[in-house]
């Protein structure tokens, strides 16, 4: 899959360092990057709480920054760009949770420690069927309007409740369900028109 003209616009933004293209690239990728996490911890049954797993998200987000986002400059195309973060956020949260669960002389610092040792950097069943989709899921979020965009994101990209999208949009919680139903009839009906 080639790096879409949108991706490339936006690694060459944050690149260049210019306004809000930062904020644009965690936006787009917020949600992967929590999936990858999430999918982690589950695929080796880690119980680790939702704090502990936002935390992991940032530590991907401070190594895609570092060093003058040298994970940006060395992307080289030869997969999709949400591929080639996927294998980043694995390798980051992998390598964070073994150097807190572990210790340098091999013992176990906690009981989910015994699960971590056995973390490889294979991609989970699952994450390659979500990133194939990302793009397009992106694209058809899109072309919603704003307000049922920001729900749709926040329930599926970022799996927020009900009750936190309610008070995050200032509307009733008995609106979401509808809401989703709506957007989600409308992505079906145009991804058929592709």
């Amino acid at each position: 899959m080639a790096l879409s003209d949108y991706d490339r616009n936006l690694i060459e933004r944050c690149l260049q360092k210019q306004a809000q293209a930062w904020d644009e690239f965690v936006d787009r990728y917020a949600g992967l990057i929590s999936f990858v996490v999430s999918s982690t911890c589950k695929s080796r049954g880690l119980d680790l709480g939702l704090a502990t797993q936002e935390d992991l998200v940032q530590e991907v987000f401070v190594v895609i920054l570092s060093e003058n986002f040298v994970v940006l400059r060395r992307f080289r195309g030869n997969c999709s760009f949400a591929t080639y973060l996927t294998v980043i956020a694995r390798r980051v949260v992998v390598r964070s949770l073994l150097q807190k669960y572990i210790t340098p002389d091999g013992a176990t610092q906690a009981k989910n420690s015994e699960k971590v040792e056995a973390l490889d950097v294979a991609e989970s069943e699952g994450v390659e069927e979500y990133i194939d989709n990302m793009d397009e899921v992106l694209f058809l979020i899109s072309r919603l309007p704003e307000r049922d965009a920001k729900v749709v994101k926040m329930y599926h990209l970022e799996q927020k409740s009900y009750a936190e999208i309610a008070a995050t949009m200032g509307i009733p919680e008995n609106t979401v369900g509808p809401l989703l139903s709506r957007a989600r009839e409308f992505m079906r009906t145009n991804m058929q028109l592709k």
